[in-house]
């Protein structure tokens, strides 16, 4: 059975101010008793991922993330490039770049090259150090070390990064249940302001901006989400991709774009403004 406090769509317990409800004891014990369970299936995925033979193919692209010095970053941090190094979140315009094309309701984006990726892999090349032990190992028995140019390597990617996170999690849960959980009073005045904040959901950088009136309510918002980062990646994959490889058939060819597709997890839906 979930633990109360879950959902297993929408979480519901952040609010203004605080939490609508907090984890009880019993809660974080059965969740960190789970995630204990789940360490030896972790390792079976990456037993699994080692017989898998992906498509050998390499492109050079920008590798974008957050980081953050003292952890592998996922809800705080800078943005950092491979090419250009860090920046902060507040500046993100000026690595976003969207523009639209005529071929696609989409946008896409890019910063100093044509393109760049965002998401595991990319977490990976910039964060790979900050990685706990146990998906640090994963990682080297499935050949993933930075910088990694194969798009097809996100996959393994994630697997480590699940490796991590529940090492993370039961980290977490230690900490919560060593230092005890408690209520912290807060409030909240509406007033006139910006703010920008950035987390690195599963797919990549995602980053929410608002603007706020006197009254407190938004006058003005802008989201940018990893699939419309990635899009100009991908696309510009594909084109390698198949140039390369003309002589195979047409099945074949659809078969490995979909493939290199799905590597990048897209979500077109979440991707619109």
């Amino acid at each position: 059975m979930m633990p109360t406090f879950w959902h297993p769509v929408h979480p519901q317990a952040a609010v203004v101010n605080g939490f609508g409800r907090l984890p009880t004891e019993r809660d974080l014990l059965d969740l960190r008793g789970r995630l204990r369970e789940a360490l030896p299936d972790l390792q079976a995925t990456v037993e699994l991922f080692k017989g898998i033979e992906l498509p050998d193919f390499s492109r050079e692209t920008e590798y974008i993330s957050l980081t953050h010095p003292e952890e592998y970053a996922f809800i705080r941090g800078s943005i950092h490039s491979t090419d250009t190094g860090t920046t902060g979140v507040e500046d993100y315009l000026e690595i976003t770049n969207e523009y639209c094309v005529p071929h696609s309701t989409a946008k896409l984006a890019r910063h100093v090259r044509e393109s760049y990726i965002v998401g595991a892999l990319a977490r990976i090349n910039n964060n790979a150090g900050q990685l706990h032990p146990m998906a640090k190992d994963a990682a080297a028995e499935l050949g993933l070390k930075p910088i990694c140019l194969k798009p097809f390597m996100n996959h393994i990617a994630q697997v480590v990064e699940t490796i991590h996170e529940a090492e993370e999690a039961i980290e977490v849960i230690d900490r919560l249940l060593g230092e005890g959980i408690r209520e912290e009073q807060s409030s909240v005045t509406p007033r006139a302001g910006r703010g920008v904040g950035a987390v690195e959901a599963p797919r990549g950088l995602l980053i929410h901006d608002y603007t706020y009136g006197e009254s407190g309510h938004i006058i003005g918002s802008n989201c940018v989400i990893p699939t419309g980062q990635n899009h100009a990646n991908i696309q510009l994959d594909l084109e390698e991709l198949v140039s390369g490889r003309l002589e195979q058939s047409e099945d074949e060819l659809r078969l490995l774009c979909e493939m290199l597709i799905r590597a990048y997890d897209p979500c077109i839906s979440c991707s619109t403004h």
